[in-house]
């Protein structure tokens, strides 16, 4: 990747170079995390690049450039993309009700009472509708959040998780049999929902989810190395994924050379994707150039530019919306668009990125984010599990920030 000079960008080198500092002397020499890679471009140029530690800590090979890492749920913008390019095609609308696509779920109820496997449900005051699924307000939970009965349920039937013969099809079933933790569009609550929206494209496209993203998304931004498959050819650039246990301790998780990633049946529109940071970069620039990069267009301007609006009713934040446990996102200051966080209001956030920034994170510790009024993307990425371990996004946002002129 060709970096041009941070200051030819008006960015000040001296302060980027912070960046490193920083995640090496906390994070990567301490043994916090294996590794970290950090691209912050500006103007659709990158103008930095950090490499540092490792991928494969057992094994003591070093994180490089081109090194493949799980992004879990950065998966999900790339999906409600995908399914947006379809919205543009005529074949729905974001009001349709979910049924209409899987007839299945026509009667979904909401849980009143009980536990599993025995719940008192109720109607749904609304059907679930497509907007619902792309904002999260689809009553839809994740088994890994463990505050309700309806979680629960989603760990005994194991909903989601991906294992061999289990396929998106199977998940909808699953689904269809389970109670709503709420009626559609009265709270936001992370969720299997856009794993939903996945199936959609599918149902939508006649063709198979891993068909439709390299399609549509993949092959015009020359993503190479994205996929939800490690092929044989790419195992060596394959980081390792750790965990911090409860001593406070990185211990393996997921070895890079033997991971389920070589086959996969469970093709996870919400958490799928293994890529590089390169190839992210490349998303990220066709987003902020307004769905096109390099002559190749994704989706069209005017439909981006409406995804990463505030869709929470009356313009309030996650705060005054959001429930459950976990998130990718802190709430204050922060709505939520079709398939991103969009930052609405900074001084109540805490953090100096842009009003209208938008962005989102995975699992093992990924974030991006792009800023339209800087014209600035920043992509980082690790492979420690769970994400709210540590608070990368808020101080790379302060490190990043002070190095605009």
């Amino acid at each position: 990747m060709d970096l041009v000079s941070p200051e030819s960008v008006d960015m000040d080198s001296a302060q980027l170079a912070r960046i490193g500092e920083h995640l090496g002397t906390r994070y990567v020499d301490a043994g916090k995390i294996p590794g970290s890679l950090t691209l912050v471009a500006r103007g659709g140029q990158p103008c930095y690049l950090d490499v540092r530690g490792m991928r494969d800590v057992e094994r003591a090979t070093p994180m490089s450039a081109d090194s493949i890492l799980r992004i879990y749920s950065m998966t999900k913008p790339i999906t409600s993309v995908a399914l947006m390019t379809l919205h543009e095609r005529g074949l729905f609308s974001l009001d349709d009700p979910v049924h209409r696509f899987i007839p299945e779920w026509r009667d979904l109820a909401v849980w009143k009472a009980g536990s599993y496997p025995l719940f008192a449900t109720e109607p749904v005051k609304r059907p679930m509708t497509i907007r619902d699924l792309l904002m999260h307000t689809s009553g839809l939970t994740y088994d890994f959040m463990r505050a309700s009965n309806i979680d629960y349920a989603y760990r005994k039937e194991q909903v989601g998780a991906p294992r061999a013969g289990y396929t998106l099809r199977d998940m909808i079933d699953q689904l269809a049999r389970l109670p709503l933790e709420f009626s559609p569009g009265e709270r936001w609550n992370y969720s299997l929902a856009t794993d939903v929206l996945g199936y959609l494209i599918e149902v939508m496209s006649g063709q198979s989810l891993p068909d439709f993203l390299q399609q549509t998304v993949f092959d015009p931004l020359g993503m190479c190395d994205t996929g939800f498959e490690i092929g044989s050819d790419k195992v060596a650039r394959f980081a390792s994924c750790y965990e911090r246990n409860l001593k406070k301790e990185m211990v393996l998780q997921d070895d890079g050379q033997s991971s389920r990633y070589r086959q996969c049946s469970f093709y996870s529109g919400g958490g799928g994707l293994i890529s590089t940071i390169g190839d992210y970069h490349r998303f990220c620039q066709m987003l902020l150039q307004g769905g096109t990069l390099d002559g190749q267009r994704v989706i069209g301007p005017r439909t981006l530019a409406f995804m990463r609006q505030n869709h929470i009713p009356g313009g309030a934040d996650m705060s005054a919306f959001a429930t459950g446990g976990f998130s990718e996102s802190a709430y204050e200051g922060v709505g939520f668009g079709l398939g991103f966080a969009t930052l609405i209001d900074p001084v109540r956030n805490g953090h100096p990125a842009s009003a209208g920034t938008y962005y989102w994170g995975g699992l093992a510790s990924t974030i991006f984010w792009v800023d339209p009024v800087e014209e600035l993307t920043v992509v980082f990425m690790t492979q420690l599990m769970p994400s709210s371990t540590f608070d990368f996004r808020g101080q790379l946002e302060n490190i990043v920030y002070g190095a605009l002129r």
